[in-house]
């Protein structure tokens, strides 16, 4: 048993779009905090996977700020209360955000160890996980990196692969790291697991701090200057901490396996044996899922009739699927993608091809959510536009007014406290209220269940920048 004070820190990696889960994923919510696999979300299941406060303290969250409330709030639907949540203001892989969790775990303990993993991988067996990562420590004390190599079950195209070296000592389990290959073709793969001396590169990485940081000083000193920079200007915003935006703007953006990894010679391996998948594709949750006796998995608002080894997910409308093979095919309420399984890894170029044409779909869901819930578009036309709102228990909009438009709410379900100007109004289900343009308003849901209403907008312009906060609990401008 580890002793308290040694204990691991997690650091929860939640930078990824998932992009080759679109339409599902996209950037302004991505996968891990999806529901794919059971009834939590890929980071919900990352933190309950260290949560053994004999061997992990309380976790660190390297996170898009965009994401932050949904974080914040799906953490403490599972228990976990104090997280340390660090705001990326932009994308800059791997290396940066291990390095900022490593100097902010080095300021409370020099000598800390910590764990850092993507939360939107998965993982069945959680005890196997943490006999995995109580192999590694004991390594990671004398000053290894630690990485966590899986038995390829596949030749699977999309995964990096570690070659294993020399025992790191007698009789243990663990081996050095004699090598990478990233992302190799068929062949090669095929060559590679003839010699059973490959694993798959599971990126997640096991590190003592102090060591850690004299190697990012040596191998990528840019990385590490830009980090500093961007901790000591840093600033506090409500639960979570605020990287300097410029400072991090800076910062190179590369992976810690390119920038370390790959040139060290301190990394060692550890052969897991809990099953592992970066639920990478479509294809990964085919195969993952439960199967119908044709080898179809068919999810939500879907029938199939004659189709064999299909993913078929209906989401917002009915997908019927008559007489094909080997297909994917995912609606959401504003896309409908189909594509064979053998492509499923392309689905990315897709993404960026919608990016390039400023296709709305490529980045936004049809929910657009905030930190008191979230809305959906229903219809638009000209000087109007309708949406349905669903306002959180206990959570409220800012106090706010419109420039350009008025709104009529329509209470769907749920109790609705509505402030409009000097007033405050109770509405019930059914009940309705109009906010004249340039009223001072607020919507607050005061219940236990969630508030759903209708909104009716009207005016000359109907964007979402024309809000002028007054209050706002959350603290946005």
């Amino acid at each position: 048993m580890i002793e308290p004070r040694g204990r691991v820190v997690p650091v929860l990696l939640s930078g990824g779009a998932g992009s080759r889960l679109w339409p599902l994923s996209r950037e302004t919510y991505p996968k891990q905090l999806l529901s794919l696999l059971g009834e939590n979300t890929l980071l919900q299941q990352t933190a309950l996977r260290v949560d053994d406060r004999a061997l992990f303290t309380d976790p660190m969250v390297i996170a898009n700020a965009e994401h932050r409330f949904a974080i914040g709030e799906q953490l403490r639907a599972v228990g976990v209360d104090r997280p340390t949540i660090v705001l990326e203001p932009v994308g800059r892989n791997t290396a940066p955000a291990v390095a900022i969790a490593a100097l902010l775990a080095s300021e409370t303990d020099p000598d800390a160890v910590i764990l850092a993993m993507p939360v939107d991988h998965w993982v069945r067996d959680h005890a196997a996980f943490r006999t995995a990562i109580s192999t590694g420590v004991t390594a990671a004390r004398y000053g290894r990196f630690v990485l966590f190599g899986v038995r390829p079950s596949s030749a699977a195209t999309g995964f990096g692969y570690i070659r294993m070296g020399d025992e790191l000592a007698a009789d243990s389990p663990i081996r050095n790291v004699a090598g990478f290959v990233e992302k190799p073709d068929l062949v090669t793969i095929e060559r590679l697991l003839a010699c059973d001396e490959h694993l798959w590169n599971s990126g997640i990485f096991l590190l003592p701090v102090r060591q850690f940081i004299d190697e990012l000083a040596h191998r990528a000193p840019e990385v590490l200057a830009a980090c500093r920079k961007a901790l000591a200007g840093a600033t506090r915003d409500l639960d979570f901490l605020r990287l300097d935006e410029g400072a991090f703007e800076a910062c190179p953006s590369i992976s810690i396996d390119y920038a370390i990894m790959e040139k060290t010679d301190n990394a060692v391996v550890v052969p897991a044996t809990f099953d592992w998948s970066d639920v990478g594709s479509w294809s990964a949750l085919w195969s993952m899922a439960e199967k119908d006796q044709s080898g179809n998995v068919v999810i939500g608002d879907a029938v199939v009739e004659d189709a064999s080894g299909c993913y078929v997910r209906g989401d917002g409308q009915l997908v019927a699927a008559l007489g094909v093979e080997d297909l994917v095919i995912a609606t959401s309420p504003d896309v409908v993608l189909v594509t064979s399984r053998k492509r499923d890894q392309d689905v990315g170029k897709l993404v960026e091809r919608l990016k390039a044409d400023g296709h709305r779909s490529a980045t936004q869901t049809h929910s657009v959510h905030r930190p008191w819930g979230y809305y959906q578009s229903i219809h638009a036309g000209e000087r109007f536009q309708v949406k349905r709102i669903t306002v959180n228990p206990g959570a409220k909009l800012s106090l706010q007014k419109h420039y350009h438009r008025a709104e009529h709410w329509v209470v769907v379900n749920g109790t609705a406290i509505v402030t409009r100007d000097d007033e405050e109004i109770l509405l019930r289900e059914n009940e309705s209220i109009f906010v004249p343009l340039g009223c001072m308003h607020r919507l607050e849901n005061p219940g236990k269940v969630p508030l759903n209403l209708i909104e009716v907008q009207s005016g000359s312009y109907l964007g979402e920048d024309d809000i002028v906060r007054v209050q706002d609990i959350y603290d946005r401008v």
